[in-house]
This record gives C-alpha cells, sequence and structure tokens, in this order.
C-alpha cells in the first residue's frame, strides 16, 4: 500500500497535503459511454461547475464493479461495511480548471455505506438490489433500485475483457474517460471538491451485452441505442479524502 500511494506522476494535479480518510479495492470495473451533445447535458449540471467536453461532445458513463477490502483510515475493515456492489452514472466537469467526475446517481446495496456518503459526501447514492456474479469468463451484473422509481433505475449486463491490458497514453480519449483524481458536488451556491488517488489505469479492450439500462432516465433513450465505448479493469487500488469547500 505504501508504495501504490507514493505513485504520483500520472496525476494531473498534486496530491492533497492532508491524510486521505477511506480506502477500497474495485475490482470488474466497467465503463460505458455514450456521446451526448454538450448544449443537452449542460441541462443537467449545476450551474457552478463547467462541463468538460471531448471535441465539443459530452459523454455520459455508466460504471458498473464491486468494492472489496472497504476501510476508514486506523480502522481495520469491519464485516458489515467492508464490501458492496456500486453502480454510478456521471459526467465530466471543470471547476477553475480542474477536471473531475459529476455522478448523477451511485447505485450500492450497503444501506449503511449508502447513508454515510448521502451525508458526509452530499452524493446522490440509492438503495438497490444488486447481483454479481462470474460465468465462463464473464461478469453478470445486475441492478435493481429500490425507490419507487425502480423501473428508472434497473442494469442488467454481462461482460469481459476482449484485449490485452494497455495504458492509455496522455491526451488520448482513454485517458481523458478514465483519469480523472476528484470529483466534484454543489450544495446550494457551495461547491465542494472530493480528492481521489489511484495509480494509472491498466485497461482492456471489453465486450458486453446489455439486456437491460434505464440508468440515466433524465436523457433520452435515442442518446442509449449506438454501441458503447467500452474500457474494463479487473482491479483498482483508491484511496479518498474528506470533501473540500472550495468556495
Amino acid at each position: 500500500m505504501k508504495k501504490e500511494i507514493k505513485i504520483t506522476g500520472h496525476r494531473p494535479f498534486p496530491m492533497p497535503n492532508s491524510p486521505w480518510i477511506m480506502e477500497q479495492i474495485w475490482n470488474d470495473i466497467l465503463f460505458l459511454h455514450w456521446p451526448v451533445p454538450a448544449e443537452v447535458m449542460e441541462k443537467h449540471i449545476p450551474p457552478q461547475l463547467k462541463l468538460d467536453t471531448y471535441n465539443g461532445t459530452a459523454w455520459i458513463g455508466i460504471v458498473p464493479f464491486w468494492i472489496s477490502k472497504m476501510r476508514v483510515r486506523g480502522f481495520p475493515p469491519m464485516p458489515f461495511m467492508n464490501s458492496m456492489n456500486e453502480l454510478n452514472v456521471r459526467t465530466y466537469v471543470e471547476y477553475e480548471g480542474r477536471k473531475g467526475v459529476y455522478f448523477f446517481s451511485l447505485d450500492a446495496n450497503n444501506p449503511l455505506a449508502v447513508t454515510g456518503a448521502r451525508m458526509l459526501y452530499f452524493l446522490p447514492y440509492m438503495d438497490a438490489e444488486m447481483n454479481v456474479t462470474h460465468s465462463e469468463g464473464k461478469v453478470i451484473y445486475e441492478s435493481r433500485r429500490k425507490s419507487g422509481n425502480s423501473d428508472r433505475g434497473h442494469f442488467f449486463a454481462s461482460y469481459k475483457a476482449s484485449s490485452n491490458p494497455y495504458n492509455s497514453e496522455p491526451g488520448t480519449f482513454d485517458a481523458w474517460l478514465t483519469e480523472r483524481y476528484c470529483l466534484w458536488v454543489t450544495k446550494g451556491n457551495r461547491v465542494f471538491r472530493g480528492d481521489i488517488h489511484h495509480t494509472k489505469w491498466q485497461l482492456h479492450e471489453a465486450s458486453c451485452h446489455i439486456q437491460h439500462n434505464s440508468m440515466a432516465s433524465f436523457l433520452p433513450r435515442e442518446y442509449f441505442q449506438g454501441q458503447p465505448i467500452l474500457h474494463y479493469s479487473p482491479q483498482k487500488h483508491a484511496f479518498f479524502w474528506p470533501l473540500k469547500r472550495v468556495t
């Protein structure tokens, strides 16, 4: 762990000076991305944040994965809090020149973690029933939101790596989609940043069969009819810092 936290040359901005407060291991991460016109996406992000685009186009991302060995700094992993499944819906923004992730929703199957993240990070976590299994080299991932809008929060897909691993080059589209080291949150007129650290993503091309996807229901379904851009990574060790108010 000490070796990993010291690898910082790939980051676009410096590490925080304060200690991290939580670590997680992400597993079987799949990035699915679809293009969305910037003028459409801008309507759905807070006005304090600037939409980050690639060659003028915005992107909506759906990212399923599962978490293991989650713990708070100074404490061992707790049996009822050390693992969960998570499914993110996100886009990309910047504030004062610092690029990061903006989350529209984060579905998870650990009620304690959902409550804690909503309180401490102001993030739109949702309780969901989720199941992750492995069969014939594929990850089979299903998530259904528990709220009254479960028909708008259902994802069911199978996926696997389809290439050898590779590291994205700086400035490429692969790097733009995946190499993000902070999240942005707003609460009222206030803007907060949550810093994240991990090593550079080692990616695979991926194949994916989507049986159902009603995530990101705030966007017209037409934007999800095309084949998404896919990336897979088997595992990533990540560290988190508390939210920092920047306004």
